[in-house]
């Protein structure tokens, strides 16, 4: 039986109950790295330190852990080198594949051939831009962004099935080759599952994202 090890922000209740669904055949042991907001000030960047975030996923590895896992979006604002660089940092001090849910969701939609994305989010407007912004960069297109403005953590998992829905719905006007619930604190993966069909594109919840990473391990 293999043991993996996922390291979640500490205001993050939604992995936990999709990691009890989907465990399998494997055990999932669970860290938590302190995370209370989501905003672009330096005090908010401040919790995705590199050396704080490292010493909070290499406690998983005094459970022999066979992976790790960083089930957190930050990267989509912070940019994808951050996620980068603690993979790497991670791996060279422990041994143990890493891998996270950013980088988890681009390579799906890479393997989707996907260009033109529509973006669910729970954030606030200039959090939105910035994800906008770094996707943009790295040569996608954003044809719509539906987010709900808040900034505490602890609220997100408590965002209405119905509002989900809608936002998917919304973004989804734009026909987008695909769609992604950016958020792992957001309770997605039921919606992403339900409605692909109905909007004519995939869609990636990142909470579900982060957890199909334990099959490639």
């Amino acid at each position: 039986m293999k043991r993996f090890g996922l390291l979640i922000p500490s205001s993050n209740v939604v992995l936990e109950e999709l990691v009890q669904k989907a465990r399998g055949n494997a055990t999932i042991h669970i860290s938590r790295l302190g995370v209370l907001d989501v905003k672009l000030d330096q005090t908010s960047r401040t919790q995705f330190e590199l050396e704080t975030q490292l010493g909070a996923a290499m406690l998983l590895c005094d459970a022999k852990v066979d992976a790790v896992v960083w089930g957190g979006t930050s990267a989509s604002w912070l940019g994808f080198a951050h996620d980068l660089q603690f993979i790497d940092q991670m791996q060279q001090k422990t041994g143990v594949p890493t891998g996270s849910c950013v980088l988890e969701i681009n390579r799906q939609l890479d393997e989707l051939a996907a260009k033109r994305l529509g973006m669910v989010m729970p954030y606030t407007a200039d959090v939105a831009d910035q994800i906008k912004l770094n996707y943009e960069s790295s040569g996608y297109e954003i044809v719509a962004v539906a987010y709900a403005g808040g900034d505490q953590s602890n609220d997100f998992s408590s965002m209405p099935q119905d509002t989900i829905a809608q936002m998917i719905r919304t973004v989804s006007e734009e026909r987008p080759d695909a769609i992604v619930i950016m958020c792992t604190n957001v309770a997605g993966a039921a919606l992403a599952q339900a409605m692909q069909e109905e909007v004519g594109c995939p869609i990636i919840d990142s909470a579900a994202a982060t957890l199909s990473l334990f099959g490639q391990f």
